[in-house]
């Protein structure tokens, strides 16, 4: 499956300011592109700091030293790459209480931002782009069932899947494997197996298990690669 990317969801052109920019241009940057925060740059374009509302008013109530980017700037600051998956991207978010990335290139230079608000885009997902992965990823490709073996109806990003499987180990796999879907919400399982019995239930929750371990497993030697291209986490 593929996730979407920092890429795909960043602001590709992203305002930024040098670390003498003053107080007053940087709430006139905030307000004229309705934002919330901006990157501060070196000479050669990599980001240094970031400077958010929450900085430009702790500048004004303390009233006290230089009121320039550099000096109210927060820093070291965390950084993401275009290729990085949505998911890494969040995590890191979540671990350092930021709520934007500065995006940089293999030589750290800014390309974009990415925001809280721009993840919220992988739940707008149409539903029907999401049955469509389920349908040719999912079942057909990872798991190799006949694409009209299972029924998939998607409203609103909730996944309700149906239909009578062979063996009881593929359910809870497919369910697994649907909640890793981008856009997906949540997973309503109503298929139904020929013949299943207690004990065929149980192995088939130790076979799911193991499934799906080992796909992560897959994602997690990816997302390691791709997080060889800078520092663990991005910061500069």
């Amino acid at each position: 499956m593929r996730h979407r990317s920092v890429a795909d969801l960043m602001t590709p052109t992203a305002v930024a300011v040098q670390p003498g920019t003053s107080f007053k241009e940087i709430a006139r940057l905030l307000d004229e592109y309705g934002i919330t925060a901006v990157p501060v740059v070196d000479e050669e374009n990599r980001p240094v700091g970031v400077v958010s509302e929450a900085d430009l008013l702790r500048r004004h109530t303390a009233k006290d030293g230089p009121s320039t980017a550099e000096a109210m700037m927060s820093s070291p600051v965390v950084t993401a790459r275009p290729s990085w998956t949505a998911v890494e991207a969040a995590r890191l978010m979540e671990r350092h209480r930021v709520k934007r990335l500065p995006v940089v290139d293999a030589e750290g230079r800014l390309i974009g931002v990415l925001s809280r608000s721009d993840l919220l885009q992988l739940f707008l997902r149409r539903d029907r782009s999401i049955q469509e992965e389920i349908r040719e990823d999912v079942v057909v490709r990872i798991l190799q069932l006949s694409p009209s073996a299972v029924h998939i109806d998607v409203d609103e990003g909730r996944v309700t899947l149906s239909g009578t499987l062979d063996r009881a180990g593929t359910g809870p796999i497919l369910v697994r494997l649907c909640e890793t879907v981008d856009g997906v919400v949540e997973v309503e399982d109503r298929l139904t197996y020929e013949d299943a019995t207690v004990e065929d239930e149980a192995v088939a929750a130790v076979e799911a298990v193991a499934a799906v371990e080992a796909v992560e497993a897959v994602e997690a030697v990816e997302a390691v690669e791709r997080s060889t291209e800078g520092a663990e986490g991005g910061t500069v």
